[in-house]
């Protein structure tokens, strides 16, 4: 990779990102407020996904629970790829596929937001848990690549990257996570310095 791949592959990574915004900026917006409605009613955030966007999924998760950029009460927000026991249980002694739905029965209250996260939006296993988010009654939220997959068509909400390549939809789908605890934090402890 020579400096002019450099350059482009960071420019190309802006370029998603803003073609992103312009057709996403209100429903980011109005999964922003979802997400405060969520928390101020005393309801959690289970996020879930495979790989990166697993690691998006905890590093999220974190960020309710901890802070973003600011002190401040936490909030209740779970990532299911983090429990290997239960992961590992669920994969041996029921199916691989089973290993979110399993833990969103256990864990997912009506009311509670599902934030699938696969950049395919084909992963099985992610499908099953968004099914077993909507029997329970969680709203349910997809952020995916372009294509938007089987899961883009069974949620609530669906944030597809107008992206192919999955390390792009990644930078993405973790700007958005960003954005995100940033419009929450604003808007729910803005007066917390």
């Amino acid at each position: 990779m020579n400096i002019e791949a450099v350059i482009q592959a960071f420019e190309t990574s802006a370029d998603v990102k803003n073609e992103f915004i312009r057709t996403h900026a209100e429903r980011v917006v109005e999964v922003g407020q979802l997400l405060i409605r969520a928390f101020r009613d005393g309801r959690k955030v289970l996020l879930f996904g495979n790989g990166g966007s697993a690691t998006d999924a905890s590093h999220l998760a974190a960020e309710f629970v901890g802070r973003y950029r600011r002190d401040r009460d936490p909030l209740p927000a779970l990532a299911l790829a983090c429990d290997m026991a239960a992961i590992t249980c669920i994969a041996n002694d029921y199916d691989y596929t089973d290993i979110f739905s399993r833990q969103v029965q256990a864990h997912g209250r009506k009311g509670d937001v599902a934030i699938a996260i696969s950049t395919s939006g084909n992963s099985l296993n992610v499908i099953r848990g968004v099914e077993a988010a909507t029997d329970r009654g969680l709203v349910t939220v997809a952020w995916t690549g372009a294509i938007g997959g089987k899961v883009g068509d069974l949620v609530d909400y669906c944030f597809r990257v107008p992206s192919s390549v999955t390390a792009r939809i990644q930078e993405c789908h973790i700007t958005l996570g960003h954005v995100l605890c940033e419009f929450i934090e604003e808007r729910l402890f803005g007066d917390q310095g």
